[in-house]
């Protein structure tokens, strides 16, 4: 037997029992497109890369409806799995990183919003980021991008489980804006417009020196963020303005990253998730849905999430189960071989959507907690939770929920409605119909694990939420509505509704306590 019969043979030999081996665990893989996995008698664990846009909306993509072209990712889901009800676990960048990087909540970490530029602190040190599991068990991992998570040394990745950092430390409206390497500042105000490309060319020249160790790839993207920005090659490449070509420069971005995985020969042994911290900011897309960035309406909350691995999924298919960034860590770890942190986690594994084996298990209702209060920089107060299709309502910002900068009342907290609004999302995803008193019971069971789920936060959040509860918003807001502030006092002890639109309801309010 010659040599060139001699390698085929065994390259065949390698790759059926790579099939066999994923196929005893119930792991639905396309077997044109996988390839040897095993190494020294075991199967390799995966490399993972997970790219993630700032502010990118859920309609904003190709592949997700929208007419902006873009190619890479669209080729990226083809191959993979896309998911049309994957949530954000906050609507604000800070909080959402955090949360995405714990698999808990961003008020467990003292993470409430958007951390400002010399803001001292960051997400707590004695929580557990994704990166931090992947480093104990062996593997390379790289931060590239757009960081958020507190700018001081002890906050920055190279001390939260990164081997290497590259990138800004908080967003491109934030001056000044250094370009850091690890622990040294390149640029003190770095050349916005550039971002993209030199974060892709880390990346590429990462993927390239990886050699055979797994690695773990977290690349964050600065963009589509107001202002959003492109370099010159991108410049007028659209017809959607400089919204549409910052996007266009993050899909070619994918592709060069994508390519420089196939050149080393690990596409099976990759796994590659793309997706956004949350909805779009002033411009871009929210699809169809309500609301926008700090909303906590799904407009703020719903995200494009996308993920392929060649050796492990089966290519071109749609999920349309719920899901969430709170889901992230315990997945990625059951998919790892990673062990789970100490505390606690607030998602779950959701690997059997991915695999297509066994079921998911059960979760509890998800909180949706509002920026609002400080204008991002502090909120506690939670407005929404939600139970698959069911998402009760309960309180509401008193900026209208559209623009993080916009107010109608003049308030600037968040009140809680006089009576709970619930929507069913999977027959109206546009939160347009209350159908609170159809359903009375789950009202009533959703409520209550709300006041159950609360007192396991930290003590201001508790606090947070009783007061919320005390600062009520008039009996005369409309369902969907801006709260409307009390009706003024017209006297001592008496008032004046804004609106008698229910005149069999109590009033004054404190009488319908």
């Amino acid at each position: 037997m010659d040599r060139r019969r001699f390698m085929t043979l065994a390259s065949s030999i390698a790759a059926s029992n790579t099939l066999s081996a994923f196929a005893s665990e119930g792991v639905a893989i396309d077997s044109s497109l996988a390839a040897p996995s095993e190494k020294h008698g075991r199967r390799r664990p995966p490399n993972v890369i997970f790219l993630i846009c700032d502010d990118l909306g859920y309609g904003d993509l190709g592949c997700y409806g929208s007419q902006l072209p873009t190619p890479n990712v669209d080729a990226l889901a083809k191959a993979g799995i896309r998911f049309t009800h994957f949530n954000a676990a906050h609507p604000v960048c800070s909080a959402s990183r955090a949360a995405l990087l714990t698999g808990r909540y961003g008020l467990r970490s003292g993470t409430a919003g958007a951390f400002r530029a010399y803001f001292d602190g960051g997400t707590a040190l004695d929580e557990t980021l994704i990166s931090q599991l992947f480093h104990a068990s062996g593997y390379k991992s790289a931060a590239i991008g757009k960081w958020h998570l507190g700018a001081t040394p002890p906050y920055m990745p190279n001390n939260r489980g990164f081997d290497s950092y590259y990138g800004v430390p908080y967003s491109d409206d934030m001056y000044l804006l250094p370009l850091i390497r690890n622990a040294d500042i390149l640029e003190k105000d770095t050349d916005r417009d550039l971002l993209t490309p030199r974060y892709t060319e880390e990346a590429v020249r990462f993927i390239e020196q990886s050699g055979d160790t797994p690695y773990f790839l977290y690349l964050a993207y600065s963009y589509p963020h107001d202002p959003p920005r492109a370099s010159q090659r991108f410049h007028g490449k659209t017809q959607f303005g400089d919204q549409g070509d910052s996007i266009a420069e993050i899909d070619w971005s994918v592709g060069e990253i994508a390519r420089a995985v196939e050149r080393r020969g690990q596409s099976a042994d990759t796994l590659i998730v793309f997706t956004s911290d949350h909805g779009p900011w002033y411009q871009g897309s929210a699809g169809l849905l309500r609301g926008r960035k700090a909303s906590t309406f799904e407009g703020g909350f719903r995200v494009p999430f996308v993920i392929k691995w060649p050796g492990g999924i089966t290519p071109g298919k749609t999920v349309d189960a719920w899901c969430n960034h709170l889901d992230i860590l315990p997945t990625l770890a059951a998919l790892c071989g990673l062990k789970h942190p100490e505390k606690p986690l607030d998602g779950i594994d959701i690997s059997a959507l991915l695999t297509g084996s066994g079921q998911l298990p059960e979760r509890k209702p998800i909180l949706y907690f509002s920026p609002m209060g400080t204008l991002g920089y502090g909120g506690f107060d939670v407005h929404c939770i939600r139970r698959e299709e069911w998402k009760l309502r309960v309180a509401q910002a008193s900026n209208g929920e559209i623009y993080l900068n916009d107010s109608t009342t003049g308030a600037s907290q968040s009140a809680w409605l006089w009576r709970p609004e619930l929507y069913n999302l999977h027959t109206d995803p546009t939160e347009s119909y209350d159908v609170a008193d159809r359903h009375p019971q789950v009202v009533v069971e959703l409520l209550r694990s709300l006041d159950e789920q609360i007192t396991s936060f930290p003590s201001d959040v508790i606090a947070a939420y009783g007061d919320l509860k005390k600062r009520r918003a008039d009996i005369s807001t409309p369902p969907g509505a801006t709260p409307r502030p009390y009706g003024k006092v017209v006297g001592k002890g008496a008032w004046e509704p804004a609106d008698r639109r229910w005149p069999d309801r109590p009033w004054p309010p404190e009488q319908a306590k």
